[in-house]
């Protein structure tokens, strides 16, 4: 008898084994077959999940496009909008959770790792929540706040930004309505509050401008103060609001290093490249500053020059072969939006703009950008 030939039926069966266990990897890997198809999620499978930034008409179904580039290119998704304080909790007494739930589902269907965004920010919030104007009531309302949300999705949503922008850019907390009648410990109920609501969730704090010195600082400091109250923090979220020139590589990666040194997980969140000049040198994010434009200042309405497509896909390469070298300390990398004409970019600082910040275009179709990310790992 030939002795391979006894021993085959075994053979085969530890390889239909193997390949099932592949097809339900868990955390966003990718299976078996899905993995032969050429996506971000698969070239980086095995170093950080890939996210996207996804806002009502991808969690509805009805921009199918945007659906099926989220579905073939990434493994986690964040909500641009729907879980924010105003469109989440608009009155003391309801809670929308409809779209919410219809995004955690499409997550959960995908076998995506899901964010929340975001618990406490002093932006975006319901108009009642100023109204508040005493310790206790403020914090009764932190604790059911949080309670409530992440309870709801306990064990279903993976990452929550607990407090967002708490900072000033000298590394100070900012003064906020949450400050304003706590004090500096807002920070530590919410995320004591998020931590009782759903013990094995990933808590970060994210912020933008993470890589200036003195709020990077700043950051740290949070955490440590944090850490030595015995309070769970996991991530820091460094928003990638970034240009082609700043922050350079060499502040990123102190940045990074900083941060895992202070003994937390890395997130790259929000990323995006602005192309466009942005007035009086502003940086970051800060949502309510807008200003009027002119020519000069959206200089491509039409579509971007081969030499500014080759920039910006340098950067990219640039920065993702950063993030390559550091990914035993960063859990993940979302970018803010799925393809230039959805960005908040194309109003943000100044309305009207045509910006080109993502790695796809306004016709869902890959830039330079992402080949020049995709060549990285070949």
């Amino acid at each position: 008898m030939n002795l391979f030939s006894h021993f085959r039926p075994i053979g085969l069966f530890c390889i239909l084994i193997l390949f099932m266990a592949c097809k339900d990897k868990p955390n966003g890997k990718p299976g078996m077959e899905e993995s032969l198809v050429p996506s971000l999620k698969n070239t980086f499978s095995y170093d950080f999940f890939i996210g996207a930034a996804i806002n009502g008409g991808a969690i509805n179904g009805s921009d199918t496009l945007a659906l099926d580039l989220i579905r073939r290119e990434f493994n986690s998704i964040t909500p641009e909008n729907i879980m924010k304080w105003e469109h989440i909790h608009p009155f003391p007494d309801k809670f929308n959770f409809e779209m919410p739930d219809k995004y955690v589902r499409l997550g959960q269907k995908n076998n995506m790792h899901i964010v929340g965004h975001t618990l406490v920010w002093h932006s975006q919030l319901a108009e009642w929540v100023a109204q508040v104007n005493d310790s206790a009531s403020m914090a009764g309302l932190l604790t059911e706040h949080i309670t409530k949300i992440v309870g709801r999705y306990k064990g279903k949503i993976d990452s929550w930004d607990v407090v967002n922008e708490a900072l000033n850019e000298d590394g100070s907390l900012r003064e906020s309505i949450f400050k304003e009648v706590l004090g500096d410990h807002y920070l530590e109920l919410a995320f004591r509050t998020a931590a009782k609501a759903d013990p094995e969730a990933q808590l970060v704090y994210n912020d933008y401008n993470l890589t200036h010195p003195e709020k990077r600082e700043g950051a740290i400091r949070l955490v440590k103060n944090l850490q030595e109250n015995g309070v769970k923090i996991d991530a820091i979220g460094m928003q990638g609001h970034w240009n082609l020139e700043r922050p350079t590589l060499e502040e990123i990666e102190t940045s990074i290093l900083a941060y895992h040194k202070a003994g937390v997980k890395v997130l790259i969140t929000e990323l995006d490249i602005t192309v466009l000049p942005n007035p009086w040198e502003l940086e970051g994010a800060e949502v309510s500053q807008n200003f009027e434009g002119n020519k000069f200042m959206n200089p491509y309405p039409e579509s971007l020059p081969d030499s500014v497509q080759n920039q910006l896909a340098e950067r990219y390469a640039d920065i993702f072969s950063l993030f390559a070298k550091h990914r035993d300390k960063i859990d993940r990398v979302t970018f803010w939006g799925i393809n230039d004409g959805a960005s908040w970019l194309n109003g943000w600082p100044i309305k009207g703009r045509t910006n080109y910040p993502l790695l796809f275009d306004r016709n869902y179709r890959p830039k330079k950008a992402y080949e020049s990310i995709m060549k990285l790992k070949k």
